[in-house]
């Protein structure tokens, strides 16, 4: 490992104050920080490197060594990371994948024990993860936190399962995550009081601030789909110690472009202060974790970046232990290992359906309820329409922009839960995909049944992936590991994954991220109307209609 010294703005967030000096790094560590002059106009800034303080790395699409090489070009050199998802699908054998493959790079993945797996018991999931399991995760030492906390209802009902996984990680001394999406009141108190210290799910000022007076950290979130920034960003001023910025779930292509450096460029547009934007970026996930990641001080890892300014936050140079990993929008070396020959961890084991599997019989009903996607928002709404009706089956119907919509068993052969969803806007073919959280069966919807059948034998013969069809053509982005993933290059899968969401926006749809949504309509516990492989669901009753 060399031995280095670079020059710069040094910013001291702690003692807020920034001066020009030098950093010298001898072994991996930082060894010393000198003084040269007071802050220098036009020299660049060093930072501590920018920390995702909760991510789900299989949203990405891409395995954590690929997610990395993406990740580091804008400044990132660690995340709060919730296996959940692959651990959903493969259980224990996931997330064993996710830390090994992410101890192939240098990067500073740090896991957390999924508390929820399966999500709920209304839908079928992959695998369970009992308080044993996740017991003997939380003991190994790479296991820095327990997941979040999406049960809420068992934590208010005291449920005995769920409150020994809670007691588990605090007996080792470890956090809990939270999910509470518009918990309030003594409710949230409840939460709160059972020992879980965090939400990324507030989407208005008032429910943050609330958490907030509790003594709750609130992550700022602004994911593919999910977007929280504008409606909480102001809250930094006055509670800097207590907010961080996460993405939760974020497509490739939008990790190509940017990442927490982003929200940083937007904070100081806000006008928020730049030292609280760093501390929530650099420093609050490290004391809240405890975390293995330097914080540019004497004796530190070397973690740290070099940025052009503190506006738009552009990334120059990104250092992790010492190493320069990323320079000037690229990788520097070959520290990403080639994987794709690698056996994938899997769980799909379903029959190529027929078209018939896929009516919905019309029995003389004046309406159905239908699911109302929110763009940018996990939240649905519940509404009413009038069945359009064919042949003595309720069918899509394109005027009214209400479609029909699926969720298919992926781990044996049951019957097809049916539903109807508006604001996908498609007006031609269909849009399938194995990522519907949290349980990843496989989604559907589109505008006749023939294209739905097609979309989904085509996610089943590729054991997993993200498809669209229509006008002749179909595009299919194939995802082997787990349902979840690619293996390929970073790079490659987000061109793949840019050209398949502008197909779904040619067929009419038009939402931001139209398979960022879709993988939600299956959500359970974000309210109010979703659709499980076993039917359609109220997620404020907790019980299907």
């Amino acid at each position: 490992m060399s031995n280095f010294k670079v020059e710069g703005n040094i910013i001291n967030i702690t003692k807020q104050n920034i001066f020009f000096g030098e950093v010298a790094v001898e072994d991996g560590k930082i060894k010393s920080i000198s003084k040269i002059s007071e802050q220098k106009e036009g020299a660049h800034f060093i930072s501590p490197g920018f920390i995702d303080s909760h991510v789900h790395i299989e949203s990405s699409m891409l395995i954590p060594s690929e997610f990395a090489r993406l990740a580091v070009v804008h400044g990132t050199v660690s995340t709060i990371s919730d296996p959940h998802e692959i651990a959903n699908v493969c259980g224990m054998e996931g997330v064993e994948f996710m830390i090994e493959n992410g101890n192939t790079v240098p990067f500073k993945f740090n896991f957390g024990a999924p508390s929820c797996v399966p999500a709920t018991i209304f839908e079928t999931a992959g695998a369970e993860l009992d308080h044993d399991d996740v017991k003997s995760l939380l003991e190994r030492p790479e296991i820095k936190y327990l997941s979040e906390m999406m049960n809420f209802p068992g934590v208010l009902y005291k449920d005995e399962e769920v409150l020994k996984k809670i007691a588990a990680a605090h007996q080792l001394g470890k956090p809990v995550d939270g999910h509470a999406p518009g918990l309030r009141g003594d409710a949230v108190q409840q939460y709160i009081n059972a020992g879980i210290s965090t939400d990324h799910e507030c989407f208005t000022a008032e429910e943050a601030l609330d958490k907030l007076q509790r003594g709750m950290k609130i992550l700022i979130r602004e994911g593919s789909a999910a977007k929280n920034f504008d409606a909480l960003i102001d809250l930094l001023n006055d509670w800097p110690e207590m907010m961080m910025f996460c993405s939760d779930d974020k497509h490739p292509d939008s990790l190509v472009e940017n990442h927490i450096n982003q929200l940083c460029a937007r904070a100081v547009e806000k006008g928020i202060n730049i030292f609280n934007i760093l501390q929530a970026a650099c420093i609050n996930p490290i004391l809240h974790y405890k975390l293995d990641v330097g914080s540019l001080q004497i004796n530190d890892d070397a973690d740290f970046i070099v940025l052009e300014d503190l506006k738009t936050f552009k990334v120059k140079q990104t250092y992790i232990d010492g190493l320069l990993l990323a320079e000037n929008g690229k990788t520097v070396g070959n520290w990403v290992k080639h994987v794709e020959d690698q056996e994938s961890v899997n769980h799909f084991d379903c029959s190529l359906k027929k078209e018939e599997d896929f009516i919905y019989p019309f029995t003389g009903q004046k309406e159905i309820p239908v699911i109302e996607a929110l763009d940018g928002q996990l939240i649905t709404n519940r509404i009413s329409a009038k069945p359009k009706v064919l042949n003595q089956n309720i069918i899509s119907d394109l005027e009214n922009d209400v479609l029909k919509m699926v969720v298919v068993n992926r781990y044996h052969d049951a019957p097809i839960a049916v539903s109807f969803v508006k604001n996908f806007g498609l007006k031609e073919g269909a849009i399938a995909s194995s990522v519907a959280h949290d349980s990843h069966n496989i989604i559907a919807l589109g505008a006749d049944d023939k294209s739905i059948c097609e979309a989904v034998n085509l996610v089943i013969a590729a054991t997993g992936g993200v498809v669209a069809l229509g006008n002749g053509k179909k595009e299919v982005l194939a995802l082997p590991v787990a349902g979840l993933m690619s293996n390929h290059n970073g790079y490659q899968v987000a061109q793949s994954y840019t050209s398949i969401d502008q197909f779904a926006k040619d067929l009419g749809s038009t939402l931001l991220a139209p398979f960022m949504t879709l993988s939600f309509m299956a959500l359970l516990v974000i309210p109010h109307l979703k659709l499980s492989d076993k039917g359609l669901f109220d997620g404020d009753e907790f019980k299907f209609v």
